[in-house]
């Protein structure tokens, strides 16, 4: 035999040992072990094979039998993007690179730690945001010379439109970390337009004319890539960063999204954000929904764009209808971004013990959705039941109000 073909042998049998020993494992448990199989279909599967993901992902692996078709994929998780670790803290990034089908929204996850500076900047899509975690001081100014200055918390939000210049920083004790949105599916956060990298690609002359000063009061600028997410003193208090004189914006850049009167039902609870509440945020509009355990957010679709979704805690499951007898069923834990293209019908159910959060978001200035349950109310019920021979009692149960969360 020779050297090749037995180190091929050798590693198979190895293999084979630690696929023996990772079953044993389970079964010492009294685990059952996840299988591609329901009866009549599928079978068992030998391996190799990853198991954490198969249990994540119950539903890929065992896909409903009203799953049919070929959907493209709607699921990404940030804990699989590439982490850009900084002095000032870190971020990520979920692009039309990762999630293909998201071609209208990229997001960015993002920590800064106290005092973690996002280098003043701008660029061409349009910034949303929602704060997860601690504290920060958001500034800008629009093209109109208007200062905005604010700090946020857990469940704000921020939007500063394409173009307009901007920074973020984190605050005591523990910094911040958020989700920012862009307009943009092909948005790349590495390609920014960052204060310093423009100084280090101006001429000092020209820097000098500028600014009524010596050339040599900028040979201190220090070089980009030691700036983008950088380590700097906790500024003071708010009132300490205002500016004296400065006009404010006319339209806040900043939203209390968490402040808003929800919509309730028994099992759970809807924020709409967009422009009828937030006018600044032109190009996104949200819903932040929690369902409790059990708990659904109803059949639905949305008339006027696509769904890109970012869950914040608890476990779902999205099924996802496209017409022409296609139909998907997806996994979702914290930290998962899902999509759900342009007026394909879906649900998202609580599959938890723990409440489930997440967002809804849309490229649109305003949310509209359509209720499956309240369509079918509101159409009479004779045409109803020769569509789908439903019962009086199965008729007289529709809802004619909306229900955006339903109980289990």
């Amino acid at each position: 035999m020779d050297e090749p073909t037995r180190r091929t042998v050798l590693a198979a049998a190895a293999a084979g040992g630690l696929l023996t020993a990772a079953t044993a494992a389970v079964a010492q448990t009294g685990e059952t072990l996840p299988q591609p199989q329901r009866p009549g279909h599928g079978g068992t599967d030998p391996g190799p094979r990853n198991l954490a993901r198969d249990r994540q992902n119950p539903d890929l692996l065992v896909p409903p039998a009203t799953d049919h078709g070929t959907l493209p994929n709607l699921r990404f998780s940030f804990s699989d993007s590439h982490v850009r670790q900084e002095s000032g803290g870190w971020t990520r990034q979920v692009t039309v690179r990762e999630l293909g089908i998201s071609k209208g929204i990229a997001g960015v996850n993002m920590r800064l730690n106290a005092g973690g500076v996002r280098e003043l900047h701008w660029h061409k899509a349009a910034e949303w945001a929602y704060m997860l975690y601690g504290t920060a001081r958001i500034t800008a100014i629009d093209s109109q010379g208007q200062n905005f200055v604010d700090d946020v918390g857990v469940g704000d939000l921020w939007y500063f439109p394409s173009g307009v210049p901007h920074s973020i920083q984190g605050l005591n004790p523990d910094g911040c970390e958020f989700l920012l949105v862009f307009d943009d599916g092909e948005f790349d956060e590495d390609n920014t337009f960052l204060l310093s990298d423009w100084f280090k690609h101006t001429p000092n002359d020209v820097l000098s004319k500028n600014f009524g000063v010596p050339g040599a009061s900028f040979s201190k600028v220090p070089d980009p890539s030691e700036l983008y997410i950088f380590a700097a003193p906790v500024p003071g208090t708010l009132a300490s960063d205002k500016i004296a004189g400065a006009t404010p914006v006319s339209e806040t850049f900043s939203h209390r999204m968490l402040a808003q009167q929800p919509i309730k039902t028994k099992s759970g609870t809807v924020r709409i954000t967009d422009t009828s509440v937030f006018p600044a945020s032109k190009t996104i509009s949200a819903a932040l929904v929690e369902v409790q355990p059990g708990g659904m957010r109803e059949m639905h679709w949305h008339p006027n764009t696509d769904e890109w979704q970012y869950y914040i805690e608890g476990q779902a499951r999205m099924g996802v209808f496209a017409a022409s007898g296609q139909a998907r069923t997806f996994d979702f834990m914290a930290g998962d971004v899902g999509y759900v293209p342009f007026a394909m019908g879906h649900y998202v159910e609580n599959t938890g013990t723990t409440p489930l959060r997440f967002l809804e978001v849309f490229k649109s200035s305003y949310y509209a959705d359509v209720s499956l349950n309240q369509w079918l109310a509101l159409t009479p019920p004779e045409l109803v039941q020769a569509h789908l021979k439903l019962d009086a009692q199965t008729l007289a149960a529709l809802h004619k109000d909306k229900f955006p969360v339903v109980p289990g």
